[in-house]
């Protein structure tokens, strides 16, 4: 690749801004990258499937850098600064910018899976048990099942349920 060929460059955004920066961007004729996934997430009455950014906080930009382009970048409303390293932006990879663009093509739903380990105390949030309160004790298999452990009438259950179901108890 040449040296004056565009890169792409990582910006870090304001907090819930990343579609309000990609929208200014492109509104102003600056190419840029939002990769997105699919999750299911879980509503008051319903489960339903949305798109969220797949990296929370941050928009590609892929730019000579020029100041003319700089400036505007910088000057997006929710943009907070470019990836950099010593005071200098830094390029992404191409071959990683290449994977984003790959998996946000995809119309695979992502699991969110909140990392648990043995023992840790989970409230089943959906399904017939809403509102008991257990242990995780295993995933099963490569499905979307774990195995919680739950004590009703002074015993010791074992129940299979989905893991979208579940919330970490702190």
């Amino acid at each position: 690749m040449s040296e004056d060929a565009p890169k792409w460059y990582a910006i870090h955004t304001r907090s819930h801004f990343e579609v309000k920066v990609y929208q200014g961007l492109t509104g102003k004729s600056i190419e840029a990258f939002l990769p997105r996934v699919q999750v299911m997430s879980r509503r008051k009455d319903r489960r339903m499937k949305i798109f969220v950014p797949m990296l929370p906080g941050y928009v590609f930009v892929r730019t000579l850098l020029r100041p003319e382009e700089y400036y505007p970048i910088l000057k997006t409303p929710g943009v907070v600064r470019m990836i950099s390293f010593k005071g200098k932006p830094v390029p992404a990879r191409e071959d990683e910018i290449a994977s984003l663009m790959i998996l946000d093509g995809t119309d695979r739903t992502v699991q969110n899976r909140q990392y648990m380990k043995r023992g840790d105390r989970v409230m089943i949030m959906e399904g017939p048990l809403k509102g008991l309160v257990g242990f995780y004790l295993r995933h099963k298999g490569q499905s979307d099942k774990v195995v919680v452990s739950v004590e009703l009438l002074r015993r010791s259950l074992a129940v299979e349920i989905e893991d979208w179901a579940l919330e970490k108890v702190s």
